[in-house]
């Protein structure tokens, strides 16, 4: 019998299963424990230093807007040419040493450094780099492959209130930090330093193979609906993730225990929904399953509504879950189905940029709209229209590849 990886006909090799371990602990550390984990830390930043809820969000918004539109592109130009390895390791160091840096923060400047660091991390280590890592050694599994890396992300969200709450209590807030921290670079960084760029066949960015150009990807109009509508969803999902833990705790009172179940089912949710659309990616147009995972994140967020009513927070993250799920996972298996992979390191360079923009203001405009209005409701309608934005951007792209995009792509030799 295959595993989840293989397909029918075909057996995972030492490589691939290298590969998918590799990606799946790069997105366990950067995403699952640092993303995910360090908005569990926002509501102790809010009472020991008596920052608003836009201050503690905006240590994220500030730090994308600098580095994604400086690093994004630029990133996947570097990784389209000379391979993600060296990126990822030098992402894995940046982000671990971050949340070392926050365990030491006093001041504003120290918040706004080591987030800076943190941004830089993610681009370098993060989804861009493990993307086309895993586009490049897989093909007819692609779906499965990227599903299994990012169920990384779940399992890793939902561990770090796990994690980080007997360390808080042990310890203090700061000082498990530091301890994730190391726990990010000890788990990722020795994976990366043995996994290999490319299989054999692929000579996407070598010197005896000219790189294939990316005008014709950027001439495009599919390039722009795909860029618009991930950037409204990642949005919505950003937004509602980044504020969860300060409505749940200073909005709804909820104790932390309390919350620690509900961030927890939300990140196991996820992987439930990222082994789905994996499945169903490889089976039916990309399409149509993007449009079902940002359906999915819009019907959610009214949930929070009736956030203090009995089971209905519960409901909420198991919905929320399963579209935080599939939402990252889908934009590049829609944009190597579009374009191919020979450009996918710069064109996701672009989107992830994108929405890496999308992704840092969304949250620091509900937490504004919250200090200014006095509740979330704005910003919660805010959020929902966004998720119907993306899905109605979705609409409009083909169900197939865009033939004019790549015309050599098809010369590459497949594997997976």
């Amino acid at each position: 019998m295959p595993t989840p990886l293989q397909s029918a006909s075909g057996s995972l090799s030492r490589d691939q299963s290298l590969v998918a371990a590799t990606s799946f602990f790069a997105l366990f550390s950067i995403v699952g424990l640092s993303l995910y984990g360090l908005p569990f830390f926002y509501d102790f930043m809010v009472t020991d230093f008596g920052w608003s809820r836009a201050r503690v969000t905006s240590g994220n918004a500030i730090s994308k807007l600098l580095v994604g539109p400086l690093f994004g592109f630029l990133a996947g130009w570097i990784i389209d040419r000379f391979g993600p390895r060296r990126m990822m390791m030098s992402g894995i160091l940046m982000a671990g040493m971050a949340l070392v840096m926050l365990s030491y923060m006093t001041s504003l400047w120290m918040f706004y450094l080591a987030y800076l660091f943190s941004a830089l991390g993610y681009v370098c280590g993060g989804p861009l780099p493990n993307q086309v890592l895993i586009s490049r050694w897989f093909d007819t599994s692609r779906g499965r492959a990227m599903g299994f890396a990012y169920i990384g992300i779940g399992i890793g969200g939902a561990v770090v209130p796990w994690l980080a709450l007997p360390l808080i209590e042990g310890m203090g807030w700061q000082p498990a930090l530091r301890v994730i921290g190391f726990i990010i670079i000890g788990l990722s960084l020795p994976l990366a330093f043995f996994v290999k760029d490319a299989p054999p066949s692929f000579q996407g960015g070598s010197k005896t193979a000219p790189m294939v150009p990316v005008r014709s990807v950027l001439s495009n109009r599919y390039f722009y609906l795909l860029a618009i509508g991930s950037m409204c969803s990642i949005a919505a999902v950003g937004g509602t993730n980044q504020n969860l833990k300060l409505f749940l705790s200073l909005d709804v009172a909820f104790t932390q225990e309390h919350i620690k179940n509900v961030v927890s089912l939300i990140l196991a949710s996820s992987i439930i929904g990222r082994l789905l659309m994996g499945w169903l990616a490889d089976r039916f147009p990309r399409k149509y399953v993007m449009l079902l995972i940002y359906l999915i994140v819009a019907s959610a967020i009214p949930l929070l509504f009736a956030a203090d009513r009995s089971g209905m927070i519960y409901l909420f993250a198991v919905v929320f879950g399963i579209g935080l799920g599939g939402d990252y996972m889908i934009i590049p298996l829609m944009a190597a189905d579009l374009f191919g992979v020979r450009v996918l390191g710069r064109v996701m360079g672009i989107i992830l940029t994108a929405d890496g923009v999308a992704e840092a203001t969304a949250p620091m405009l509900v937490g504004y709209l919250r200090d200014t209005g006095g509740d979330y409701t704005m910003g919660f309608y805010t959020l929902i229209a966004l998720a119907l934005a993306g899905a109605a951007a979705i609409l409009f792209l083909p169900k197939e590849r865009v033939a004019d995009a790549e015309p050599v792509e098809a010369d590459m030799a497949k594997v997976g």
